[in-house]
């Protein structure tokens, strides 16, 4: 099949402003280990909201294509490809995976130059290099598939790379969204107790409960600390897990952990936004521990995690509470800032 001329996409022109959607050129071949794929839907993550905002600083490669959560069908491979066939449904991550990491692609916009990563899913279609994408079962459903790019993958990998939760250990996930309920759902299979979900919004506090948490404490209601405190008879907790990058909130969870807990950053704090904590527990135990994807293997841990889905062992009903098409990608991102849909949003494409 020839690769399409033109398709539609949202492209981060300038920072801090809404994405523009417009017609980009596709390059006419594929270079060594590129994958030409059809996108059927893309999730929103929060990393998203933070490069638009630039929350890690300017950003010098703008303009550019974004997205990095997926799900589509293989339509044409270029040289040196042999983990994907054309026609295989595929996940698309943004973690590394088996096969060539191939150059980016040389999209063109009005002319110009456009920029783009190794996999980009706002987009109807997508150059993606080889080891960005992992082939899955036709039968999986579009929308779940898509969640194993990045959602379930984090938060599965946190829970078991970095966490590494023990049966009865106690954890508090501070940020319910669509990786704090992922986390939430991966303790539950290992059994954790309690599982403690913190949050702003009283919507995404309701879907925790519904994917295991034991206990949920509205920070903006409560007293963290005091609730914590009551829930887990005053004593401290094995591990607390951040997916805001807060620096007071890592704090705070920092001095709730024993003396050999684990502090598990998941969400980045802004650039120049450092935390301040008391280093002498490190020395005796204390962990505090950044979280890259959950530290997790698509190629590896994508069929695993899939055989828990395939069995029943977890279940995606309710995590995904709103969807729009790609013209709307700004009200979708303006929806997931808001807080005002609890779970993850979808873009059809």
């Amino acid at each position: 099949m020839n690769i399409p001329k033109t398709m539609k996409a949202a492209i981060l022109v300038k920072q801090d402003f809404e994405l523009v959607v417009d017609e980009v050129e596709l390059p006419t071949i594929l270079n060594i280990g590129q994958v030409l794929v059809k996108l059927s839907v893309s999730g929103i993550c929060g990393s998203q909201l933070g490069e638009i905002e630039g929350k890690k600083g300017i950003d010098p490669y703008l303009p550019h294509l974004m997205g990095h959560e997926g799900c589509g069908e293989v339509l044409k491979i270029g040289p040196g490809v042999n983990t994907v066939s054309v026609g295989d449904k595929v996940v698309l991550h943004w973690k590394k995976g088996s096969g060539i990491q191939s150059e980016t692609p040389k999209y063109k916009w009005r002319g110009k130059k456009l920029n783009a990563g190794w996999v980009t899913t706002f987009n109807e279609y997508a150059i993606v290099s080889e080891n960005r994408c992992t082939t899955i079962p036709k039968n999986i459903n579009n929308d779940d598939a898509a969640l194993f790019g990045c959602a379930v993958t984090t938060g599965f990998g946190v829970v078991e790379n970095n966490a590494k939760l023990k049966f009865g250990e106690s954890v508090l996930v501070f940020g319910a969204g669509g990786i704090g309920l992922n986390i939430i759902q991966a303790a539950k299979l290992v059994s954790a107790w309690p599982i403690i979900a913190v949050d702003i919004h009283d919507n995404r506090l309701k879907l925790a409960k519904k994917c295991g948490a034991s206990h949920i404490i509205n920070s903006k209601k409560e007293n963290v600390e005091l609730a914590v405190n009551n829930i887990i008879n005053e004593k401290t907790l094995d591990v607390f897990i951040d997916n805001t990058g807060i620096p007071e909130i890592i704090e705070k969870g920092y001095e709730l952990t024993h003396s050999k807990g684990r502090v598990i950053l998941v969400g980045v704090p802004p650039k120049d936004s450092n935390i301040r904590i008391y280093s002498l527990p490190l020395h005796f135990g204390k962990i505090i521990l950044g979280s890259h994807g959950g530290e997790c293997e698509p190629d590896l841990d994508i069929p695993r995690y899939l055989k828990l889905l395939i069995n029943k062992k977890i279940n995606f009903e309710g995590l995904i509470t709103s969807r729009y098409s790609l013209n709307d990608i700004n009200i979708a991102i303006n929806t997931m800032r808001s807080g005002s849909s609890s779970g993850r949003i979808m873009i059809d494409l």
